[in-house]
């Protein structure tokens, strides 16, 4: 499978990298730091799977199905812990993890 194929989710997992890089960054600038240091934890780790996804799936990697499923597990995990808090940042960041994890399991049902 090319690319091209993956490209919804590939745009999906871009897009949730990039709220949860976001959503850890502003985190970091709320008052009360401690009540989020597990939503910037989880922001991190979101972020950086979705990045790996993305690679994986722009190389059309042997893995991506493996990948992806997790990607999907992580972001649920994201999308969770984000939706507990009340900030805007948060909640834009539930969303896209969410729609990323509907993508990847999508995607990874059709490659199999």
């Amino acid at each position: 499978m090319s690319h091209h194929q993956h490209h919804s989710c590939i745009e999906a997992c871009v897009a949730c990298a990039q709220e949860c890089e976001h959503c850890g960054a502003a985190c970091l600038e709320e008052a009360d730091l401690a009540a989020l240091a597990e939503c910037i934890r989880i922001n991190r780790d979101c972020a950086e799977m979705c990045w790996l996804a993305a690679g994986f799936m722009s190389r059309g990697s042997p893995f991506l199905n493996d990948v992806c499923h997790l990607c999907a597990d992580v972001c649920d995990a994201c999308a969770s812990e984000c939706a507990a808090h009340d900030h805007d940042h948060c909640r834009r960041c539930a969303e896209a993890c969410r729609d990323c994890a509907a993508e990847c399991r999508r995607m990874a049902t059709v490659t199999v």
